[in-house]
């Protein structure tokens, strides 16, 4: 069989959920099929409960994570645009993700409708299917139709004077610390990152993974008893006897 482009894997990697891929990047290290990418409590790799998916219905997306960092105004500061983060997207491989780190003042950071329409659809036209932000947004009407993910705190209705700090640089949102070019998997549970060096690895390890654990799940449905459940899952490498 033919070696499999990253693209092609990246496509296969939305035949499977969010939680599934954080199995065998890190979540059962005593696990042979889980890659043991990072410590799984003390690393920030994959989003907390304060991120929300706004789309739960488009299913999974997967991309090559592009990063920049918005905040107010800077007189002292003010080189970087919005172009700046478009033309980052257009140099990426595709597809992509934006992961925006806010970094608003505690008293406004909760009412920063930062990215609508106008700028959706500009990252669209460049090849970036959804967005990821430690803060709100707005549009969601707007957006729906453009089968653009978006992954938030929340929403609101408006914004004042912003700018872009950086781009392509390392980002923290949501509890997840992500680099450029890293891969990000997404869905209603959340969003998972890893390095594109281990993508072959995460979906050869995640097809074994969901083989297993159907047959797992088959046998507990089939099951009547407490001890038959014990039998069952006596067999996994990540449970006691």
């Amino acid at each position: 069989m033919a070696k499999m482009t990253e693209l092609e894997m990246l496509q296969a990697l939305k035949d499977f959920d969010t939680p599934s891929i954080t199995n065998v990047v890190a979540t059962y290290p005593l696990n042979p099929l889980c890659l043991g990418l990072y410590n799984p409590w003390t690393e920030n790799w994959y989003t907390d409960q304060t991120i929300r998916c706004m789309y739960p219905e488009l299913g999974r997306t997967v991309g090559y994570a592009v990063t920049c960092v918005y905040g107010l105004p800077d007189p002292g500061f003010n080189r970087l645009t919005f172009m700046d983060v478009i033309d980052a997207l257009d140099a990426s491989p595709k597809p992509t993700i934006l992961v925006l780190q806010q970094k608003f003042p505690p008293e406004i950071a909760g009412k920063v409708g930062l990215s609508g329409g106008n700028m959706t659809s500009a990252m669209k036209a460049v090849g970036c299917l959804g967005m990821i932000s430690n803060g709100p947004s707005r549009d969601l009407d707007e957006i729906r139709p453009m089968k653009f993910q978006c992954m938030l705190t929340g929403v609101s209705a408006g914004h004042g004077g912003m700018a872009v700090y950086a781009v392509n640089v390392p980002v923290s949102v949501g509890g997840m610390d992500v680099c450029p070019g890293e891969i990000i998997h997404m869905d209603e549970d959340g969003a998972v990152k890893f390095p594109v060096n281990k993508l072959e690895a995460v979906l050869t390890n995640v097809q074994a993974l969901q083989k297993e654990e159907a047959e797992r799940m088959g046998r507990l449905q089939k099951a009547t008893s407490a001890a038959e459940v014990r039998a069952v899952f006596a067999g996994q490498s990540y449970a006691k006897k």
